[in-house]
């Protein structure tokens, strides 16, 4: 592994998270390459699960947390680990879901992989019990 692969996926990842921060869903959709591999398990009841593998999936995806949930009650990244092309992010947020007034605790661990420059693999492992009771009226 070199030196300019870990820094490039180090600064791809650390450039999702600031976009994902300010909204920037054009900025997010860019980190993506043309075509890949985007995975976030969940009941069809939370509106972000399910598999994309287009960008033009994406902003859908990006801005279904602003109609869903209110702001962040709490967001941390508590940990990023990258080796090669791979990097896995783990954290926890809290967030409510405007529909219930319910709110959730959520730990997670992200699995991104970059490839030229670009986002090519998006794995999210969440905490779907805790998100999916939240959505429940």
């Amino acid at each position: 592994m070199s030196n300019a692969t870990r820094t490039s996926t180090a600064a791809v990842v650390e450039s999702f998270f600031a976009r994902f921060g300010a909204g920037d869903v054009p900025g997010l959709v860019d980190l993506f390459a043309d075509t890949f591999d985007f995975v976030v398990n969940g009941t069809p009841d939370i509106p972000w699960s399910g598999r994309r593998s287009t960008p033009a999936e994406l902003p859908d995806f990006f801005g279904s947390f602003g109609r869903v949930l209110g702001p962040a009650q709490e967001y941390e990244i508590t940990a990023t680990v990258v080796d090669g092309e791979n990097a896995v992010v783990l954290g926890h947020n809290k967030f409510e879901v405007l529909a219930t007034g319910k709110s959730f605790t959520n730990h997670f661990a992200l699995h991104i992989a970059v490839r030229d420059g670009k986002i090519t693999t998006y794995h999210m492992y969440e905490d779907t019990h805790a998100i999916d009771a939240a959505f429940a009226g």
